[in-house]
């Protein structure tokens, strides 16, 4: 049962919520315990309730994901988790998550719970209802990424330049339109929609929004790096040269999502494509030498 549970909660997805650490580094405050702290507890607090949305959408799309290729191996679906017993472990992650909170005392918890409560409501109608109306559920994705940062300020106390609010709308945009190119490829093949909207979508078409909003993100990035206030903060005018790692890693995903059409779980992709890694990891370095040394 504690393996299906853990199954149930998805984890590996928790790395989505890494994105509450941005507003800390980018604030130039990673070395700082208490941010640290506060951002860490603001991490755990939202795993756990995104790990309950994962099972009110598991209890919700049960009959919808027995006849899905991948998903009919949830543990909701293949009947290893009764649905009483789903909806139990979910309210128990959503008042862990809130204990934790409060224990842990952030800078702004009243703050911070009004973010996750806007998380809750508005993940529980994407999963009742809005998840079916097609273009409105990928910018409810999106919204779902900035909320995180919001979070990540919220709990630390560092105010979140509007820059880092635009970026991450549109590169979690970009990747939940992935998502949905998966979805319309899968119904091409078996015939069988993975969403009630996939066929409100076509492979052309969201290959055309990846390519449009991806030119947009790198265009705003781009913007953002040769900004005054950017660089008056930075402390150097170099900033733009990190925009070769995020130029790398967008074409490459462009690869993936257009070419291979292997797009699939953003995640997932994140953690098996040794490039997309590399340009990660270069473009966090390079961060680091202008911010903390």
């Amino acid at each position: 049962m504690f393996f299906h549970l853990i199954r149930l909660a998805r984890p590996y997805q928790w790395v989505k919520n890494l994105f509450l650490f941005l507003p800390v580094f980018f604030g130039g405050k990673i070395l700082d315990l208490a941010s640290l702290r506060n951002a860490a507890a603001g991490f755990i607090c939202f795993s756990l309730v995104s790990s309950s949305i994962y099972c009110l959408n598991d209890i919700i799309d049960k009959e919808v994901d027995k006849k899905h290729p991948t998903k009919s191996k949830r543990p909701v679906a293949a009947g290893n988790i009764s649905v009483p017993g789903a909806a139990l472990f979910m309210l128990g992650l959503i008042l862990a998550a809130l204990l934790l909170l409060y224990m842990a005392h952030v800078h702004s918890f009243y703050e911070t719970v009004f973010i996750i409560v806007c998380y809750l409501s508005i993940n529980i109608a994407y999963s009742l209802k809005l998840k079916k109306i097609a273009i409105l559920d990928v910018m409810i994705i999106a919204v779902g990424f900035v909320l995180r940062i919001f979070a990540g300020g919220s709990s630390t106390g560092i105010v979140l330049s509007k820059w880092i609010v635009m970026m991450v709308f549109l590169l979690t945009l970009v990747l939940a339109l992935g998502k949905r190119k998966d979805d319309v490829l899968l119904f091409s093949r078996t015939g069988v929609k993975p969403r009630e909207n996939t066929d409100c979508y076509s492979a052309p078409f969201v290959d055309m929004s990846i390519v449009f909003i991806s030119s947009v993100t790198m265009v705003c990035y781009i913007m953002y790096t040769v900004s005054s206030e950017v660089m008056e903060r930075m402390g150097t005018s170099s900033v733009y040269l990190t925009s070769v790692f995020v130029l790398a890693g967008m074409i490459r995903y462009l690869q993936i999502a257009v070419i291979d059409n292997l797009t699939g779980d953003p995640t997932k992709l994140l953690l098996r494509d040794g490039f997309i890694q590399i340009c990660l990891l270069c473009w966090i370095a390079s961060f680091l030498g202008m911010i903390y040394v």
